[in-house]
């Protein structure tokens, strides 16, 4: 069934989480007539069958006419499990609607407001004729006043602000006879576009998608009748390649951005198949798609390098897989660049679930690529939470499938994602090391647990807002925090933002926890804690929460308050607070609150060593 048909059914907002499924590998056309159902469909119905469904409040602002957007947008977030509330701002009204805090994109209150930019900011205030000139005073100016809108909107709102780099269409250029005046509005506009994506990189809440990537794969940058007759400046088809995009930051921000990458090997790293071909005949470079393999294998290298965990899954024998891995002389990807490699005659579904148990991490969190059709199909249906790439027999195409959906995107890359993979292997050392043990006690013991809680500083904000922003199953409020939501917090006088680091006798597993308070007269609010699933169960949360009660003691408090707001995911931390002294004390805002009096705080674990940063700061 389509979403369409359930659509005319009066079905939509009914089996809305079924729509994700749908969507899956849909085509343009197909995208786009669900998106013009989705964007009629009210967020209240749906939310009231399934109140878990994340909504992401989209408010769309800008030059032209913007109403076709709002449906390509709907069915991007859709694809990815998200509902999209919108509110869209009136023609040309993006300066208005940015600048004054009583416009009704204010007043929405919106996560994310996507101010779309097009040519005709620039060419609708030139005089007539106009020269290269008359451009690059006006973009100077049009710069500058982005600039100042972008500055205020995010000073005054909690909003992520996405602009865009507007294209040039040659109808523009060819009106200039001579080269060389072509050639300096070319220089202008490009200076002008590097300012705008520049601001992305000055202002946290700020992202800018540059639209030339996406012209380079041949989509129109507008579309002379609907422009002339409609206002409508950018073309249908980069709108919805536009809102592709935008359906990659939205998953970000939700805290649904993919961590692991696995993938299949005949077929998909190499061509044809080890079991029949033999090391020696199977497709890594030689020929012309031997290349195509290697260059896919050189891509897939390149984004673990960026601390996406990258795993194999094949049915092989593991002995020659390790082989290939390992002396194949023309092979990019190494054994060591797999976190895991799982080969056996097993349904690839069930390793996948093992992997992810083994991992520590949801199935949800898997992005599996297979060019065997009936594999993927299998995966889909028995772990519907993990994206599945298919891919055809074609491996130059290979590429272009596995980047299409931004699975991996995030605002902005630390040191700790680089060195992920790394320390999840040393977390599978961990998981083995812990087998050879009779009980828990003994390996916890043995594994010689250091934590050091300290407060937070400028230079750990990117990591501390990662962490909201990717922990889902320790996190005890969800709260999804930017990078300038967590400094305004650490310039907040009544606020104190915490790191948590570790290691233990297999290395330093980095920051892995956040824990963020709040003074209210003589009560401390733990506002959130935060902790990596890669260092689950060694009582690095009891010593962390104890060392908190201590300090607010110290300091004076009366009790320390905290909240559990609860997620489809974190339903193990449920009970976090009553486990650790905390009594009950009702809701809140759809919150449980508890309390402690601060009369008995357990002490430190025996077997973990706590260097707390904490004790005597004061408030």
């Amino acid at each position: 069934m389509s979403v369409t048909e359930l659509h005319r059914a009066g079905r939509l907002a009914a089996e809305y989480p079924a729509v994700r499924g749908l969507l899956a590998g849909a085509d343009p056309d197909t995208l786009r007539r669900a998106g013009q159902v989705l964007a009629r469909l009210d967020p209240v119905a749906v939310l009231a069958e399934h109140p878990d469904v994340p909504v992401l409040s989209v408010a769309v602002t800008g030059h032209g006419t913007l109403g076709p957007l709002v449906p390509a947008v709907a069915a991007e977030l859709a694809r990815h499990g998200l509902l999209g509330r919108f509110t869209t701002g009136d023609f040309d009204g993006y300066v208005f609607e940015l600048s004054d805090p009583e416009s009704p994109i204010y007043a929405a209150d919106p996560d994310v407001v996507l101010c779309l930019l097009d040519p005709e900011i620039v060419f609708d205030e030139l005089p007539s004729p106009w020269t290269a000139a008359d451009v690059e005073d006006a973009l100077r100016a049009k710069v500058r006043l982005i600039e100042s809108l972008a500055q205020r909107f995010t000073e005054t709102t909690r909003a992520t602000l996405v602009l865009n780099t507007p294209p040039l269409p040659s109808r523009f250029t060819a009106q200039l006879v001579d080269y060389r005046s072509r050639a300096r509005l070319g220089i202008a506009w490009r200076t002008a576009c590097s300012e705008l994506l520049r601001l992305a990189q000055t202002h946290d809440r700020v992202v800018t998608i540059d639209v030339d990537p996406l012209l380079a794969e041949g989509i129109a940058a507008d579309d002379a009748r609907l422009g002339v007759y409609t206002g409508l400046h950018l073309s249908p088809d980069l709108l919805a390649r536009y809102a592709r995009e935008v359906g990659h930051l939205a998953r970000n921000l939700t805290g649904r951005t993919k961590k692991a990458l696995v993938v299949d090997l005949d077929g998909t790293l190499w061509g044809g198949v080890l079991g029949d071909d033999g090391i020696e005949g199977i497709e890594v470079a030689g020929g012309y798609r031997g290349k195509a393999f290697q260059a896919f294998q050189h891509a897939v290298k390149q984004i673990a390098g960026q601390g996406v965990l990258l795993a194999a899954v094949s049915k092989n024998d593991a002995e020659t897989v390790r082989e290939v891995l390992r002396d194949h002389p023309e092979m990019a990807l190494r054994e060591d660049d797999f976190v895991r490699v799982v080969a056996n005659w097993r349904p690839k579904h069930d390793n996948l679930a093992e992997l992810a148990k083994d991992l520590n991490l949801s199935t949800d969190a898997f992005v599996f690529v297979d060019d065997s059709s009936f594999e993927c199909g299998l995966v889909r249906h028995a772990l519907p939470g993990v994206a599945v790439v298919a891919l055809d027999t074609e491996p130059a195409l290979h590429l272009g499938r596995l980047l299409a959906d931004g699975w991996f995107d995030v605002r902005e890359l630390t040191a700790e994602d680089r060195q992920r993979s790394g320390r999840y292997r040393e977390d599978l050392a961990r998981k083995d090391f812990l087998d050879t043990f009779d009980s828990l006690q003994d390996y916890l013991d043995e594994l010689d647990v250091q934590v050091r809680l300290e407060p937070a500083d400028d230079a750990g904000v990117p990591r501390l807002s990662q962490i909201t922003l990717r922990t889902n199953q320790f996190n005890l409020t969800t709260e999804r925090l930017q990078p300038a939501d967590v400094r305004a917090r650490l310039d907040d006088p009544d606020a104190r933002v915490l790191s948590v680091r570790s290691e233990d006798r297999f290395g330093s597993n980095g920051v892995v926890g956040a824990i963020f308070l709040r003074w209210d007269g003589p009560v401390l609010s733990v506002e959130n804690f935060l902790l990596s699933c890669r260092v689950f169960s060694r009582g690095i949360e009891q010593a962390c929460l104890s060392a908190v009660l201590r300090y607010a003691s110290a300091a004076g408090a009366e009790r320390v308050r905290g909240t559990y707001r609860p997620s489809p995911k974190n339903t193990r931390v449920r009970d976090f607070y009553q486990r650790n002294g905390f009594t009950a004390a009702g809701e809140e805002d759809g919150a449980s609150v508890f309390v402690h009096d601060l009369a008995d705080i357990a002490d430190t674990p025996s077997h973990l060593r706590l260097d707390d940063l904490l004790a005597g700061t004061g408030r």
